[in-house]
């Protein structure tokens, strides 16, 4: 990676307070400046505990138990909350899955944008046009009308789009995606990738995207992370991973895609079994159990990490190798 490091994630570790439980394990990554890069995985691999560790944003009876997360030279894991609190939609902003819960829903949505503002500063006579012009941006049609509205007055797609423009609000230098796209039709989808992405490289931004589709980042992203049962399992360029995924699991993920060419229609090629849980993976690969190629030591020991130029892997027998 060339870009100067933004974020470094090392070590990471996350549990369950009581009857502990391991959620994540050992997770590293980084982001440099400028730079956008996703986090890919079925649900219950660990991708939002990760980031949402990176704001202090993790659910209650969930902590931290290991690792750093370095931002600009500080570890956010030893930051207080009023610290982090000039972090949040500051320097690093995030976009939630589901806006209508992100939202508060008894308050206009104009008086929640200024809120942002207010946070970290306080409203001036320009606030008003910062917010106008941030809607406007995002494809907010009627900027005065969305102005005195309420979440509930509109749709999905559109209660997306205020988020993005909450989160760009005070120009953050680092924007955190979970999943924004989950619940939307396809072309709202499409709509809604395009427009992030013209924000980002608008603002030279740095971005953190949250997916279990591949095909979302194909284009949106620079470097990819795969994780499975609380690790990352793989990681390297978007081009690398898509011409020549070395990870069996990642492979998976890849040839479940659907393709957009062809006229005959073929059923979507699907992966043997359920996810395991993270704290039940113990020493042994958490994907042995779903994987073809899995041999014995495969059950009973941790595949390392072997690291090659700017991509890795941690499997035993990855594709093309032994």
């Amino acid at each position: 990676m060339t870009q100067p490091l933004l974020l470094s994630v090392k070590d990471l570790g996350i549990s369950t307070v009581q009857d502990p439980r391991t959620l994540v394990n050992q997770v590293s990554f980084d982001i440099g400046l400028g730079e956008a890069v996703g986090v890919v995985g079925e649900s219950g691999s660990g991708k939002t505990l990760s980031a949402l560790s990176i704001l202090g944003l993790l659910p209650r009876g969930v902590e931290v138990v290991s690792g750093s997360v370095t931002f600009k030279d500080k570890n956010l894991l030893t930051l207080n909350n009023e610290e982090l609190r000039k972090i949040r939609g500051n320097e690093i902003a995030m976009i939630y899955q589901d806006p209508m819960t992100a939202l508060n829903p008894v308050m206009k949505l104009g008086k929640q944008l200024l809120e942002v503002i207010a946070s970290h500063g306080g409203i001036n006579e320009s606030s008003q046009n910062q917010v106008r012009a941030l809607l406007s941006e995002v494809g907010i049609p009627d900027v005065n009308r969305a102005m005195e509205s309420y979440p509930h007055e509109f749709s999905g797609g559109m209660r997306q789009r205020i988020m993005i423009a909450m989160a760009l609000l005070l120009s953050p230098q680092l924007l955190i995606a979970d999943e924004p796209t989950t619940a939307l039709d396809v072309t709202i989808q499409q709509q809604i990738l395009a427009l992030v992405s013209e924000a980002r490289k608008k603002r030279n931004m740095s971005m953190l995207w949250i997916t279990h589709d591949l095909g979302v980042v194909a284009n949106l992203v620079d470097r990819l992370n795969v994780m499975y049962a609380g690790r990352i399992v793989e990681s390297g360029t978007v081009e690398e991973i898509f011409r020549k995924p070395k990870h069996p699991y990642t492979a998976g993920l890849l040839s479940s895609l659907p393709t957009s060419t062809g006229t005959n229609r073929e059923r979507l090629t699907s992966i043997s079994g359920v996810p395991e849980k993270p704290w039940l993976v113990g020493n042994s690969c958490g994907f042995a159990a779903r994987c073809s190629r899995a041999q014995a030591r495969c059950h009973s020991e941790v595949p390392p990490t072997v690291i090659t130029d700017n991509s890795s892997v941690a499997c035993f027998f990855p594709l093309g190798g032994n």
